[in-house]
């Protein structure tokens, strides 16, 4: 094993942690003034369409930070590990979130999705976990 792919996991591990922890906590503050000043004015779907292309916005900046810093290769396996790496961590954080801090059960972070502004954010996160991958299309890498 060459020294590059010993160090490999360890860039696309690293990338996906830190990817998820930069675009975390941006989002829980952008998500407090969602919550507190946008959706009682505009609604919730309203407001969470407002706040989705910021966070993309974040996510893109953030993953290129992360796949420069992190040197993750341009290839599809390393960039969609960082990405999964980053919606698990990103998941669980907010489950870790809905139950310790609003003691919401599993039941009911789990039926947020079902709303049409649920939805809307799940679709981010999926979105978001695919930036890593889209910036190699972007970059003409890889090609």
């Amino acid at each position: 094993m060459t020294d590059q792919q010993a160090r490999a996991p360890r860039g696309w591990l690293g990338a996906g942690t830190a990817y998820v922890a930069i675009v975390f906590l941006i989002a829980f503050v952008l998500g407090a003034v969602r919550v507190m000043l946008v959706a009682p004015r505009l609604g919730p779907t309203v407001a969470v369409l407002l706040e989705t292309p910021l966070i993309l916005t974040v996510s893109w900046l953030a993953s290129a930070w992360c796949v420069r810093t992190f040197r993750v290769p341009p290839a599809a396996v390393p960039r969609l590990a960082m990405g999964g790496t980053a919606l698990v961590l990103l998941m669980l954080l907010e489950l870790g979130v809905s139950i310790l801090i609003f003691s919401r059960p599993l039941s009911g972070y789990l039926a947020d999705f079902r709303s049409l502004a649920g939805a809307i954010g799940l679709a981010a996160q999926v979105a978001f976990a695919f930036v890593p991958l889209l910036q190699i299309r972007r970059s003409g890498a890889g090609r």
